[in-house]
């Protein structure tokens, strides 16, 4: 009785003995875990079938009923397999962010500048979409500061405005672009009528230290046909917003690193590079670059930095 009892309950091994008594029983895999390994592989061959998997080549499987459609820069509708920048510029257009933001974009696409400004939601949404429209588009000449490089790119935190600093004057520059242009005087003057225009051009902004009779000199070379440069300038040297002239008279330099020298014979010196060589810098039109909701944002952001008048 015992050995029947012993034999009904005996379980199958592998054969495989450890130690003489240690034995690896045969026993049957759990079927939840039979149909689960089943759905993996079914899931595997749907997935490979659906989405893009296997490489072919120098290309690969773009998958099955996946098409993804958005509209390209042109607004024209695209329509391709599933990838994830597909699926992200779809979401850029018709997800809940982006419909909110589109939203947002005809308010501000209806409304003045005035408007923008005092409106603190619409204001808001400006100053958040600006500061990357800013960082993609500016920075790279201004600075991620704003603050510009003297003798290239000019600063935009100060008050200073070469073509006007109202909001109505940044938007036509951002729209349109902007030239600026000096001549080179290389061959205008001698070396004693370059000192004497140097020494003047710096005295006018209040920097001393200058020979008060080279200084008189200059300021007859400045304002005579000699030198011209109150044509641009201005015989007060404030500058012609019209011609995006520098005002003289300020403590700002847009192009002779003035404030960056050591003593007076190197502010000199750097007045007087700029009179040699002359300006000729130019500031690409955005209009068709970005669209006019953009432009306006840009406008009320650069306008508030610090110097918009």
């Amino acid at each position: 009785m015992k050995n029947a009892e012993h034999e009904s309950s005996h379980v199958e091994t592998t054969g495989h003995v450890w130690d003489g008594d240690l034995q690896e029983y045969d026993n049957p895999i759990p079927g939840w875990w039979l149909w689960t390994f089943y759905a993996t592989v079914i899931f595997a061959i749907v997935y490979w079938v659906i989405y893009p998997t296997w490489p072919v080549g120098s290309s690969y499987t773009k998958g099955m009923f996946n098409d993804i459609t958005f509209h390209n820069d042109k607004g024209e509708a695209v329509t391709t397999h599933w990838n994830m920048r597909a699926l992200f510029l779809k979401d850029q257009q018709e997800g809940k962010q982006a419909l909110k933001r589109q939203e947002y974009l005809e308010k501000i696409g209806n409304s003045s500048f005035a408007e923008i400004i005092s409106d603190p939601e619409k204001l808001a949404f400006a100053r958040s979409m600006s500061k990357v429209l800013f960082a993609d588009n500016c920075a790279a000449c201004h600075g991620s500061g704003a603050a510009g490089v003297i003798g290239l790119f000019p600063n935009l935190i100060d008050d200073d405005w070469l073509w006007g600093g109202k909001i109505e004057n940044i938007h036509q520059t951002l729209l349109h672009g902007r030239q600026g242009f000096m001549p080179s005087f290389t061959n205008s003057f001698d070396p004693e009528q370059l000192d004497a225009l140097a020494e003047y051009v710096l005295s006018l902004s209040g920097i001393s230290g200058g020979d008060s009779h080279k200084v008189a000199e200059g300021e007859q070379i400045f304002k005579g046909e000699t030198g011209g440069c109150y044509y641009c300038h201005g015989k007060d040297g404030k500058g012609l917003l019209s011609q995006g002239s520098a005002n003289l008279t300020d403590s700002i330099w847009t192009m002779a690193n003035v404030p960056g020298s050591d003593d007076y014979s190197a502010k000199l010196e750097a007045v007087k590079q700029v009179i040699l060589n002359g300006i000729s810098r130019k500031m690409p039109a955005w209009s068709d670059r970005l669209s006019d909701e953009q432009i306006k944002m840009l406008t009320v952001y650069v306008h508030q930095m610090g110097g918009g008048r």
